[in-house]
């Protein structure tokens, strides 16, 4: 498996396009004030030992060079080993709904992004465990794969709008069943379904999906965002709300009776997210009670690093440089490859 150790410094390759434009655009300027003094057809004759490619030839090495010099700085590695490690953790799917409503702001800065937040903190508090992410709306679909690679975990999270399911509404019971069918065949594993959302426009079989749940031995926690008392749902980059055919502001306001039914039948746990931090801690401490088991994963080892052979690129490239003058050569003046 090939990775960089240092991936951060690979963000500096943006100073490659930069320097190619910066360049291309002093050839430009230089020869746009070339053409002010005469003929271009004179002046050349008059700069015989002036060669028209060497200059950009050297720019060009040197451009290469510095971007392998950065690929370098990030440390390319192969792993060369396979091992299989057991850890003793958990499985945790994550089920967040991105419907409209969840832009509310009767919490803050919304809905969406409050559970967010609570999610990336719950990947923080994992070690061994092992997270996946479903997103639903009117439909359902897997974010991320069940995993133990809590950056990309992240990663995914950062990603999730409600644009990425056009079929509006709250379909629990298709997330919840797309959740039982996202765990790893292991047995014995202590395994829960989280399901973050404000409960509206329920679309029906949620209780017998988490009935389906708990008769697998898997525990659905209910983690139900807003207010009981509702808020209007804004229009992303306008100042106005969404309305109803008539020109009514629609109203979503969370549902927590129907929330603590399916957590009920999930043989899990109804929490309330509001604007203080204490869901994240009663969460914390019902999957602190599952049974944590042996995972097993897959991890490379030993990773051999890499940068050797790019320096000996590197060394090449500027030893060519070196050799290549901005003048041309007498020597090699019948060659038009050096001229």
């Amino acid at each position: 498996m090939f990775r960089f150790a240092d991936p951060y410094f690979l963000y500096l390759l943006i100073l490659l396009p930069l320097l190619a434009i910066f360049y291309v655009y002093s050839n430009y300027r230089r020869k746009k004030r070339l053409c002010q003094y005469g003929d271009p057809q004179l002046l050349k004759n008059l700069m015989l030992g002036v060669s028209k490619y060497r200059q950009g030839v050297k720019f060009w090495i040197m451009w290469i060079v510095l971007g392998c010099a950065i690929i370098m700085l990030a440390r390319p590695q192969f792993g060369t080993k396979v091992e299989k490690i057991k850890r003793s953790g958990i499985e945790v799917i994550i089920a967040l709904d991105i419907s409209n409503s969840m832009l509310a702001e009767d919490v803050v800065p919304n809905r969406l992004d409050k559970a967010k937040a609570l999610i990336s903190r719950l990947v923080n508090g994992f070690n061994d465990d092992k997270v996946g992410l479903v997103v639903f709306a009117g439909d359902a679909f897997t974010q991320l794969p069940i995993t133990n690679d809590y950056i990309s975990a992240k990663m995914f999270l950062e990603s999730i709008s409600p644009s990425l399911i056009s079929s509006q509404g709250t379909n629990i019971g298709e997330a919840i069943r797309l959740s039982l069918n996202s765990f790893t065949p292991q047995e014995e594993v202590g395994r829960a379904i989280i399901v973050i959302t404000d409960g509206e426009n329920h679309e029906g079989g949620a209780i017998e999906a988490a009935k389906e749940a708990a008769e697998k031995g898997i525990k659905v926690f209910i983690l139900g965002i807003g207010s009981p008392e509702g808020a209007p749902i804004p229009l992303e980059e306008t100042n106005d709300y969404r309305k109803d055919g008539e020109g009514n502001i629609i109203v979503t306001a969370l549902n927590e009776s129907m929330c603590r039914e399916i957590a009920q039948a999930g043989n899990g746990v109804y929490i309330r997210v509001d604007n203080s931090g204490s869901a994240q801690s009663l969460l914390q401490k019902e999957i602190d009670k599952l049974t944590k088991s042996d995972l097993e994963s897959t991890v490379y080892s030993n990773y051999n690093e890499q940068f050797h052979a790019i320096a000996w690129i590197i060394l090449f490239l500027l030893i060519v440089e070196v050799l290549i003058l901005e003048r041309k050569n007498p020597l090699f003046k019948n060659f038009k490859l050096f001229s």
